[in-house]
């Protein structure tokens, strides 16, 4: 990846609807060759796909964080399994400290987060939960890229 791919990521992350025409424009490359990058991206599993970004406002979303902590690393793979079976549950990261993992969970109702996190105190291994209720939503990207040198 060069620093043409990344200004060609950038106007996808600005509107991933933008033809290779457009782009090309943008940053001063042929139709074709803009083209023949993101077809190389996409082929390279770098783009994995295209999606909407829904306004928080509009789709009354409840949106919560959910931090679990697990007995023992041995839990790790069954604990990944249920997580990617979960369909309320949009995002799980590993991560260090305190705790094993963050989830970002997504309902419409109170009520549907609340059997969420049921389910995830349920899965064989889960010690501790903590859970962090988002009021408003400041900042959201799908994707970030490197810096620009």
């Amino acid at each position: 990846m060069d620093a043409l791919d990344l200004k060609i990521l950038g106007c996808l992350k600005e509107n991933a609807r933008a033809n290779a025409t457009e782009i090309g424009s943008r940053i001063n490359l042929s139709t074709s060759a803009v083209i023949e990058r993101i077809r190389k991206m996409e082929t390279s599993g770098l783009i994995r796909q295209y999606t909407v970004l829904l306004d928080p406002r509009m789709d009354n979303a409840l949106t919560a964080f959910i931090y679990v902590r697990l007995d023992h690393p041995k839990y790790y793979e069954g604990f990944v399994d249920a997580v990617n079976a979960h369909s309320f549950i949009a995002e799980c990261y590993y991560i260090a400290g305190d705790f094993d993992f963050i989830l970002r969970v997504v309902t419409v109702r109170g009520v549907t987060l609340e059997r969420v996190l049921n389910d995830i105190k349920s899965i064989p291994g889960v010690s501790l939960t903590r859970t962090n209720v988002v009021l408003s939503t400041n900042k959201r990207e799908v994707c970030t890229l490197p810096p620009e040198e």
